[in-house]
């Protein structure tokens, strides 16, 4: 938690004025139970009614101080609370968004999204809570007792027993159930993983009839975290219970030791009924003191959490290592390759093996390189290597003769232009989607991307053309559609290198067709990489890679490799009859 109170900066003013406030409201409170005793003493008990009034009104004037006092803390502390929640959100977001695609993959998207949302809310309701109650109820409480003894030294006696003996009961409370409100977090993670899985795949599941088994798993997920809250539950709500058992036991213990220095003639009944009126103001700010103390258990817990995630660090570096040598320049005005691959492995975080096993390869500019092989076989992780989603574990990976490690990133992305196989779009309009290529492009350039991606027709039929709305995940538009404006998307950054990830499978043959040929007449020396199930998106390509299992088991034109690639020809022959081959 202390890490993340550095949020807080920003707001020393009402951090400070937002407990001193509560403060003034707890002190006029601690003079309310002395007006009473002397309305008592001095007014009802000798009839002076003119005494009543003024007290009463003193005690009007007493409230109405305390109030304007409240809420004037409220107003502080709410806004340290939502600045610090603000400034924690924006943080944690920049945080994940420089993590590498491998720490995403080992977090989850499900823990992410709950330590973003649900864990940030809780550590603002803690920090707002601590803010108003954290030093005015032990203040009240502490200043009960002092209050009591300035009335009876014996009867506050009875104040001393009772704070020790509340204070043990929520603390030991409070450490019991902190580590169990972190497992209650952690389970809440496996319920929203299970539901945003349910919900990202409905239509595969009502495809395959499996709604109720869903359900099931979801009931049982559902189950286990309910029974580890009620049992949270149920130790937290033995405070309230437990406390207002020994309140009400020193209550009556101080009622009877009351009536007897009454009899004796030591305190007045005045003074009695102040005791009293201490001792509940105990019992309340206690009872805050607990709901507080649970907040602040839950706070903590996610605290943590959201530190957790602070604390783990992209294994990609965008900066020179200083332990590895500058590469040398070369004299040649163009670097001979645009990409290379120089004896490239790959083994993903916690995995059992290797998905890339010795890739070396050399792609000229301008080339149009087709990447085939079965599933699994490693063709995506393959291009995943040259934008950088993904540093090889050995070998390296080179982008006009420069290792891609020595890239920045946004000169990386510049020059690299990737269309995954999930074609993602964003909520707006065709344009603002269109834009994310360049800010800087202009309405001739959309279109021309369009053009080439073969999306201009279908944007024309469009109300409001490049200003039509586009639902979130492009959820208003066919799979076709959304893979061709993906592909417009990359096409208008103008890259040097275009990486086309399965990116047409939606698409017709017709269509297909018509976008390579688009593709091989971009202006300038693009070098474009096809990764592809169909043999007939990459069989007009200058190289063709094959892959099998991580590994290249061929290289060459569609020509060489129906004469010499057995898992080509294999590929091939699955997809055109022998009388069809070329």
């Amino acid at each position: 938690m202390k890490k993340l109170l550095i949020y807080l900066k920003d707001y020393k003013k009402e951090t400070v004025c937002a407990p001193l406030f509560k403060m003034l409201e707890a002190t006029f409170e601690l003079f309310v139970p002395l007006v009473m005793a002397a309305i008592i003493d001095k007014g009802i008990k000798e009839g002076a009614v003119s005494y009543v009034l003024q007290m009463g009104l003193l005690l009007i004037a007493l409230g109405l101080i305390g109030l304007v006092c409240s809420i004037t803390a409220q107003y502080f502390a709410a806004k340290a609370a939502v600045g610090f929640a603000t400034g924690l959100k924006h943080a944690l977001f920049e945080h994940i968004q420089g993590l590498s695609f491998t720490e995403i993959d080992t977090l989850g998207t499900s823990t992410m999204i709950t330590r973003m949302t649900s864990d940030v809310n809780q550590v603002q309701n803690g920090v707002n809570m601590v803010l108003r109650l954290f030093l005015r109820s032990p203040f009240i409480v502490f200043g009960a007792m002092i209050m009591a003894f300035t009335i009876d030294v014996k009867a506050a006696l009875i104040f001393v027993v009772t704070i020790p003996l509340l204070s043990a009961v929520v603390f030991g409370i409070m450490m019991i159930t902190m580590p169990m409100y972190r497992k209650v977090q952690a389970g809440l993670d496996t319920v929203l993983g299970a539901t945003r899985e349910n919900l990202t795949g409905a239509r595969v599941i009502r495809a395959f009839n499996k709604e109720e088994e869903e359900t099931r798993q979801f009931e049982k997920k559902n189950e286990s975290l309910t029974e580890l809250q009620l049992f949270v539950g149920k130790i937290s709500a033995l405070t309230n219970p437990v406390t207002y058992i020994i309140i009400n036991a020193a209550t009556i213990l101080l009622l009877y030791t009351g009536a007897i220095r009454v009899n004796e003639g030591t305190i007045t009944q005045g003074q009695v009924v102040a005791l009293v009126n201490y001792m509940s103001q105990i019992l309340i700010e206690l009872v805050k003191l607990a709901n507080l103390i649970i907040t602040i258990t839950k706070a903590l817990a996610c605290a943590n959490r959201i530190e957790s995630i602070f604390e783990i660090q992209s294994s990609m570096t965008w900066e020179q290592p200083p332990c590895v040598a500058k590469e040398p320049v070369h004299d040649l005005e163009e670097p001979p390759y645009a990409v290379e691959f120089e004896h490239v492995h790959l083994t993903y975080a916690g995995a059992g093996a290797e998905s890339l096993s010795d890739i070396d390869i050399q792609v000229r500019k301008g080339q149009t390189v087709g990447i085939i092989g079965g599933t699994g076989s490693g063709k995506s992780s393959l291009v995943n290597m040259i934008p950088r989603f993904y540093d090889a574990t050995c070998g390296t990976v080179r982008i006009d003769g420069k290792n891609v490690k020595n890239y920045s990133m946004e000169e990386l992305r510049q020059k690299v232009g990737v269309v995954l196989q999930k074609a993602v779009l964003f909520a707006g309009t065709i344009r603002e989607n269109l834009l994310w290529g360049s800010e800087d492009a202009t309405e001739e350039e959309l279109w021309q991307a369009l053009a080439t991606a073969q999306a201009k027709e279908f944007v024309e039929s469009k109300e409001g053309k490049l200003d039509a709305v586009v639902a979130q995940a492009g959820r208003n538009l066919s799979g076709g559609q959304k893979q061709r404006l993906t592909i417009a998307r990359a096409l208008v950054g103008n890259p040097q290198i275009l990486i086309l990830d399965d990116s047409a499978s939606a698409l017709d043959y017709a269509t297909d067709a018509a976008l390579r040929k688009a593709l091989r007449e971009l202006p300038g020396e693009t070098t474009v990489f096809i990764v592809s199930q169909r043999a007939s998106s990459i069989q007009h390509a200058d190289q063709i890679i094959v892959l099998d299992d991580g590994m290249m088991v061929g290289c060459g034109t569609h020509e060489d490799l129906l004469q010499n690639c057995e898992v080509y020809q294999e590929i091939y022959y699955s997809q055109y009859p022998k009388t069809e081959s070329v």
